[in-house]
């Protein structure tokens, strides 16, 4: 298929909205013959030979071919340039359902379009300049945030936060570049443009440190995006399921007093200061002859290899086991945080006996009463970030942008280097800065390629 980047003539169109009934469905069309398709297929409720541009009118889509209506609308027309993107657009908003939706889609493409391809109309916003590479990213990525963080986060990439960022750090390398290459030029007047320890400093200052700041930002980013895997452990009846309900605040597992209640593993998503949790409740561990429970023994287990943090919990009524003690063994060589539960009915020798007895630090709670659940939220957030809740990084670039921000540090240390010698050759220091400055341009867009572009808009919905 010929890439939709190389067919910007086209008028395109699809359905914007989920499937499924609903009160609204929009159909978005974009390009030169959005209008003309819009007058062939649109009856308004009063006859007019204008449309104004972001304006709603009411009527009837009709088939062109036999007159007959297809559903009641309301349409507007966008015209070029304040769309989207920057094309004529013009929205349908019909009922919901499928079979309205995809009958208007026919009478859209028999008068003209296309389909639109998975992300074709942000593909078009960048081509046409509304957004940069990293602003069309950040819509995907506001579409998919799993979290009320996640989404502050794109939402300041759409604003512009990462490429402002980069369009400094892009400045700095510029006039660095233009110096050196006026050294480079002119051999011959034997120019020394910025002496090599002036230029050491502001590779350091204005181009090195900002690039690590965004790198180590990304780590930290990609977790309040992504989310981690919180897996709840220990032996059975310890208080695993209660509190897998008490943090989602819903009765999600069943809770009996009976051990071994709890025979697979039960997922489902929380946020715990403010990061996109999945939270894992697992088979008590233990020996057991019962086989449907050595099943989800064995799934617990390789549910611990795979954890993100590690949440063992421990039965604060009843005094230390030696079967807890061989179980954290097992625990502690993954990021884990000690919970002693049911503190409500605990004994102050039981907690004293878990205090000897546990060489972490644990947190006491109560699953059943709620109490400490705020304390063990702050641990688990420390545990995988580093450091307790606080904002989120003000820019976080995703996995793409950071590997181009790694070469772009990388390609800047080796100029760093090459000013360490004591002739530094200018050709050798430019090629490392236009390095640099490629690096960062795939981040906005100024380098490009067909495979890049095909790659990052392929992952968006068809419609957006």
């Amino acid at each position: 298929m010929t890439p939709a980047h190389t067919r910007t003539e086209d008028t395109i169109a699809a359905i914007a909205t989920p499937p499924g009934p609903g009160a609204i469905g929009v159909i978005k069309i974009s390009g030169r013959e959005a209008e003309g398709i819009l007058r062939r297929l649109f009856r308004p409720a009063r006859p007019r030979e204008h449309f104004e541009s972001h304006r709603f009118y009411y009527g009837h889509i009709v088939d062109p071919d036999t007159g007959e209506p297809v559903d009641e609308v309301l349409v507007v027309l966008m015209r070029a340039p304040r769309s989207y993107t920057r094309e004529d657009v013009v929205e349908i908003h019909a009922h919901s359902g499928y079979r309205v939706l995809t009958r208007i889609l026919e009478l859209v493409f028999r008068a003209g379009a296309r389909p639109a391809e998975p992300g074709e109309f942000t593909l078009r916003a960048f081509l046409n300049g509304r957004l940069d590479l990293a602003q069309a990213e950040a819509v995907q990525e506001i579409i998919s945030a799993r979290s009320d963080t996640a989404l502050r986060l794109a939402l300041r990439q759409l604003s512009g936060g990462l490429s402002e960022r980069i369009r400094r750090i892009r400045e700095a390398l510029l006039h660095l570049l233009a110096l050196t290459e006026v050294a480079v030029d002119f051999p011959e007047e034997d120019l020394e443009i910025v002496p090599p320890e002036e230029t050491r400093e502001r590779l350091r200052k204005e181009v090195l440190t900002p690039l690590e700041e965004l790198i180590r930002a990304s780590g930290e980013g990609k977790l309040f995006r992504e989310g981690i895997a919180v897996v709840l452990a220990g032996r059975p009846n310890v208080g695993k399921s209660s509190l897998l309900n008490a943090l989602l605040r819903e009765e999600r597992a069943i809770v009996t007093p009976i051990p071994g209640t709890t025979r697979d593993v039960i997922e489902e998503t929380a946020q715990i200061a403010g990061l996109p949790v999945r939270l894992i409740d697992t088979a008590g561990l233990r020996e057991t002859g019962d086989e449907v429970e050595a099943i989800g023994v064995r799934k617990a287990r390789e549910k611990l290899e795979a954890a993100d943090v590690v949440v063992f919990l421990v039965d604060g009524s009843q005094a230390p086991r030696e079967e807890d003690l061989r179980l954290y063994q097992e625990v502690r060589k993954r990021p884990h945080v000690v919970a002693v539960n049911k503190i409500d009915i605990a004994s102050p020798d039981t907690l004293s006996a878990w205090r000897e007895a546990l060489p972490a630090n644990p947190v006491y709670i109560s699953a059943l009463k709620g109490t400490g659940l705020s304390e063990l939220s702050r641990r688990i957030f420390e545990t995988v970030i580093g450091h307790g809740p606080a904002e989120p990084p003000e820019v976080a670039p995703n996995l793409r942008q950071k590997a181009a921000l790694e070469r772009a540090a990388e390609a800047t240390r080796r100029a760093l280097a090459l000013l360490e010698e004591k002739e530094p050759l200018p050709e050798l220091l430019a090629v490392e800065l236009r390095e640099a400055l490629s690096a960062l341009g795939e981040i906005t867009g100024e380098v490009t390629t067909e495979d890049l572009l095909d790659r990052i808009f392929s992952t968006f919905c068809i419609g957006k």
